[in-house]
């Protein structure tokens, strides 16, 4: 007869990496990190509980609301799934987050801005995506003012002045 062996380790959800190997790989200290896994752990298992932060979690987190669509929401969402699965892991949120960090480098903030707004992934911001993030924002601010609806039509105003100078200057 053998003997059953209990192991103390438990196991983690899937896509759970080591803080300390989080910890080399972001800006964050391993405490960081495992506070971050603390955070992680709520926001997985707010609707689905299966260790992954899916869409309608995310967009809960943000906005406190997960059925009304909001395509900044989105927008971030697909930026912080880096594996392009449709979840967000935990190694995911961290390093998507550790461009947030104050100690984060100046150049992975800019390229986090430069994504964020190359709606096509073309390598390129081009107008329609300048005017289409601008609206965005409008769209979040407004709720019906007169002041904001004369904003918008001055940013599509300078967002058509921006493109037409840079063209004709080189």
């Amino acid at each position: 007869m053998g003997c059953y062996c209990s192991t103390s380790k438990k196991t983690e959800a899937q896509g759970y990496e080591e803080p300390t190997i989080l910890s080399s790989e972001t800006p964050f200290t391993v405490s960081e990190v495992e506070a971050l896994h603390e955070l992680y752990k709520k926001l997985s298992n707010s609707i689905v509980e299966d260790g992954l932060i899916h869409k309608e979690e995310f967009q809960l987190a943000l906005f406190r609301n997960k059925n009304k669509k909001n395509l900044f929401a989105d927008r971030i969402f697909d930026l912080f799934d880096l594996k392009r699965n449709g979840v967000i892991e935990f190694g995911e949120f961290v390093r998507s987050l550790g461009v947030f960090h104050p100690n984060a480098a100046l150049e992975d903030k800019i390229t986090f801005a430069f994504r964020l707004y190359d709606l096509r992934q073309t390598g390129f911001i081009e107008r329609e995506e300048v005017w289409f993030s601008f609206s965005l924002v409008i769209i979040i601010l407004r709720y019906g003012s007169l002041v904001l609806s004369i904003i918008h039509r001055y940013m599509y105003v300078l967002v058509q002045y921006t493109f037409r100078s840079t063209l004709y200057s080189h």
